[in-house]
């Protein structure tokens, strides 16, 4: 399964809807559709069935800049969070 892009805009906001496999290979992709927008950036990660570590370093350094993330799955959210943890805990030592 690759991953599909559908990109969705309201005027204030624009919204990536993701499907299928999320993985390293697709962060400048990711990177081209969101840049240069001055609107809020959503990432909607329903239907996202797998991803690997470097996407979800890359989805956490979204969320710092400001994107927003939502419907996603729970083992993607504790991984995001569980690698912003040790990220943070790095920069301190």
């Amino acid at each position: 399964m690759v991953l599909k892009i559908e990109r969705v805009s309201d005027g204030n906001s624009i919204t990536l809807l993701l499907s299928g496999r999320l993985r390293s290979e697709h962060v400048e992709q990711l990177k081209t559709q969101m840049e240069g927008s001055s609107q809020t950036i959503i990432l909607d990660l329903d239907e996202v069935k797998l991803v690997d570590r470097d996407m979800v370093c890359f989805l956490g350094e979204c969320e710092a800049d400001g994107v927003r993330i939502k419907r996603c799955s729970r083992y993607i959210r504790d991984w995001i969070d569980r690698e912003r943890q040790t990220l943070d805990g790095e920069k301190r030592d």
